[in-house]
């Protein structure tokens, strides 16, 4: 590519250098400069700007970026201008003519969107607390130099290779009331006034959706803090043993909080799942969980894709768009105060 442009512009100076010849009486002019060192000077400021690694990096990202702007960020741009009309029903198309924010008015008027972004939260925190506690326990007895060592990180790290799709039949069965294992344990063991509906009964819907996510993505928490808790030398352990610390102090005041990277890197990971756990309640319940299992993005879909309102659909898009914002933003913003984007 550099050398056609640069084939192209010597053919555009000879013609405009026999241009010049016919206006100034060959390549000498009046001021003393010839048209011949202009267009050396052009090629070769030309040159050193094809040369620069920003344009021959161009053919690598480029493309990409392109695509990326136009399938991703447009359609983010587009969804919201439409949550900013009233289009619904069978309208062919949205009228653009009249925007407004009646729909996120409509929103705050709305007890269904209140108690599907109250569930929302909860799953996001409570999942990704429980799921970072378990994942270092894990990380700290796996850390102990114990034998089949890589055996249990499989094992405990294969859930998450698994779709929601999956994880959600598979659920779905564990919590059979009659037949599920769960509550097929409990009975054998003499524990069966523990067992429940559990996907039926409201109030155990939520928390076993929660527990559901944290079997799937414990064991990529165990995987994080146990490369953290690899990177620490191991004279820190032995100065706090020989300073008398216990296990446990040794562990709060010394390990843990050198684990910080790996706490906030795993937790933006869990937190952009736990609003994408659209197709685990969509396998799980269909596409009305009910008040206490509904979460925005299932509330989104039954909105536009159900009840063909439109503009209503959008606005709850952009909702969830600004809750993942929210928790990528300062991330992202953290990353770059380290130097590390």
């Amino acid at each position: 590519m550099r050398g056609f442009i640069l084939r192209l512009l010597g053919r555009t100076g000879d013609s405009g250098g026999a241009g010049a010849d016919a206006r100034t009486d060959g390549d000498a002019r009046t001021d003393g400069g010839t048209t011949t060192q202009e267009t050396a000077v052009g090629q070769s400021r030309l040159t050193s700007v094809l040369d620069s690694e920003f344009v021959r990096s161009l053919p690598f990202w480029l493309p990409a970026a392109l695509f990326m702007g136009l399938f991703v960020y447009g359609a983010i741009g587009w969804n919201f201008v439409i949550s900013l009309t009233d289009w619904s029903g069978l309208q062919p198309d949205p009228d653009y003519g009249t925007l407004g924010f009646e729909m996120y008015g409509q929103m705050l008027s709305d007890p269904t969107f209140i108690t599907a972004a109250r569930n929302t939260v909860v799953l996001l925190v409570a999942f990704t607390a429980v799921t970072l506690l378990l994942g270092l326990v894990l990380a700290i007895l796996v850390d102990q130099q114990i034998r089949f060592e890589n055996t249990l990180r499989t094992i405990y790290l294969l859930p998450m290779s698994l779709s929601f799709v999956v994880t959600a039949i598979f659920w779905a069965w564990m919590y059979n009331p009659e037949i599920g294992v769960i509550n097929v344990f409990l009975r054998t063991v003499g524990l069966g006034y523990f067992a429940q509906a559990w996907i039926s009964d409201p109030q155990f819907k939520l928390a076993a959706v929660i527990f559901a996510l944290m079997w799937q993505f414990s064991g990529y928490c165990m995987v994080v803090y146990l490369a953290g808790l690899r990177a620490i030398p191991t004279e820190q352990y032995e100065a706090a043993k020989t300073d008398g610390a216990s296990s446990y102090r040794m562990y709060r005041r010394v390990i843990i909080p050198q684990l910080r990277a790996s706490t906030t890197s795993a937790a933006v990971v869990l937190m952009v799942f736990a609003l994408k756990a659209f197709d685990f309640l969509f396998v799980l319940f269909g596409p009305v969980p009910g008040p206490s299992a509904d979460i925005l993005s299932v509330m989104m879909f039954r909105e536009a894709f159900r009840s063909t309102n439109w503009a209503y659909g959008s606005a709850i898009a952009t909702v969830l768009f600004l809750m993942a914002l929210g928790v990528i933003g300062p991330y992202l913003y953290l990353q770059y105060t380290r130097g590390d984007l």
